[in-house]
């Protein structure tokens, strides 16, 4: 009998100088030479060969603020995007409880793309059979990566929000019993996995970047577009650390379902699904900004093109190196996620001393297919496009489709969950109410070291 590949703990995730060091070394070699090695399991973590945490302070000469914006990126994680991370903490949680057994049980992946090709990736080196269920709207590269790791897709109808048709597929599979979902918008690993991992690495980032001169020693705001709103979680740590920290989440205009329990289809691939997550903590988010999809698209034709690149150099005092560097970290969504932190630096009045930090889930290599049709429809990107679209998108961000969270719009936001997830996903009202109080998230926190035990004993 096959017994299932378990990597690193949460702890090991946050920091893996604490992984064996024989072990640690196999994985870092690995990353490249041999990428479907189950040792790549240890290489889920924000931090490099050397351990130190990937991230860019952003040029002011791009930002057009005077706050400090910082983002992490998940370009070097396994399967290029961090979303690994989480797919690996809700299956390896599964897995120790026993609900999840790799020689009998096929596991979903419920997904609009880098779940699912994370899902993909980890199911193959942890030992399971994967199925991928993804809108057939999606970049082609995703389905292509989904592949790659031995996924088997199943399409559904529509595009990125179009998430309910995911979920009725699902229910028509799980009727097998030898199915399991490990549906992202809903199992708290994913919530536990950047609460802990993400958030834990923006605290100790925070002092890093107090040495180097940057900010105070702490994070003045956290923003982050929802998907799955598993990412938006480490939000709840800083505020911990932090108490003047403010989490901002993120939708599109096109799909505004916080801001005004909007819907529609969009094209800011990874985030806005026309509901409300489970694991979604929306009673501490202190304001809900929406930003433009194509706006975010034409964004990253400048930060990935050669000719934006030097357009951000030769007018705008961007580092050559800088500039090449920002086009191999940047997706639609870490362009939404930019786009928001400008319009939070803006609606705070934030200044020289304050850090903004958000992620880069994902990089360009998901997104060929999605310029080239981006520079027959808007054109491609010269220098004079380029300037146009730094002082109108990015140094022209404005303080609109902001709305702050207040108590009572904070209950909005809650009870926007209901229809979901008790009407249609089969959670009770006790269950939602339970939400509401603070120490239910704190519960779901406290089980991290009971997973690192369980990790280890099933490891060894």
């Amino acid at each position: 009998m096959t017994q299932p590949i378990l990597g690193p703990t949460f702890e090991e995730m946050l920091h893996p100088s604490a992984i064996d060091s024989a072990v640690r070394q196999r994985a870092v070699e690995a990353l490249h030479g041999a990428p479907l090695d189950p040792v790549n399991l240890y290489n889920i973590t924000w931090r490099g060969p050397d351990n130190s945490i990937k991230y860019e302070i952003l040029p002011k000469g791009l930002t057009g603020v005077d706050a400090e914006i910082v983002v992490l990126y998940g370009r070097d994680f396994p399967s290029g995007a961090h979303k690994v991370g989480a797919a690996y903490s809700v299956l390896a949680e599964e897995i120790v409880f026993g609900r999840v057994d790799v020689n009998q049980h096929t596991v979903v992946w419920p997904s609009t793309g880098n779940y699912g090709i994370g899902g993909a990736w980890v199911g193959g080196r942890v030992g399971a059979k994967s199925i991928i269920v993804l809108p057939e709207g999606m970049s082609q590269e995703r389905f292509d990566k989904i592949e790659t790791y031995g996924g088997h897709v199943i399409k559904t109808v529509g595009v990125e929000s179009n998430v309910k048709e995911i979920y009725d597929k699902t229910w028509e599979l799980r009727r097998d019993p030898n199915i399991r979902i490990l549906n992202q918008f809903e199992v708290m690993g994913n919530y536990r996995f950047h609460y802990h991992v993400t958030g834990n690495t923006i605290v100790e980032l925070a002092a890093e970047l107090k040495a180097r001169g940057v900010g105070d020693g702490s994070i003045s705001a956290f923003c982050s577009a929802m998907g799955s709103a598993g990412t938006i979680a480490a939000g709840d740590r800083l505020k911990q650390a932090f108490s003047g920290c403010r989490i901002i989440g993120l939708e599109p205009t096109q799909c505004p379902t916080l801001y005004n329990n909007g819907y529609g289809g969009h094209d800011i691939q990874g985030i806005g699904d026309k509901h409300v997550t489970w694991i979604h903590n929306v009673l501490n988010m202190d304001a809900i900004m929406c930003l433009d999809d194509i706006e975010c698209k034409k964004g990253l034709q400048v930060l990935t093109t050669e000719a934006g690149q030097a357009a951000l150099v030769e007018h705008y005092g961007v580092d050559t190196g800088l500039a090449e560097r920002m086009g191999t970290i940047f997706g639609i969504s870490g362009v939404c996620n930019l786009y928001g932190a400008i319009k939070t630096a803006k609606h705070y009045q934030l200044g020289k001393k304050d850090v903004i930090v958000t992620i880069c889930t994902d990089a360009i290599d998901r997104y060929h297919s999605v310029m080239d049709a981006m520079a027959q429809t808007y054109g491609a990107i010269d220098d004079a496009r380029a300037q146009n679209y730094v002082d109108g998108l990015f140094h022209g961000q404005k303080t609109d489709w902001i709305k702050d969270g207040t108590p009572d719009m904070r209950r909005q936001w809650h009870n926007l969950k209901y229809y979901t997830w008790v009407e249609q996903q089969g959670k009770t009202v006790e269950e939602l109410d339970a939400q509401k109080d603070p120490a239910w998230w704190e519960s779901h926190q406290a089980l991290i070291p009971e997973m690192d035990k369980r990790i280890k004993e099933l490891r060894a």
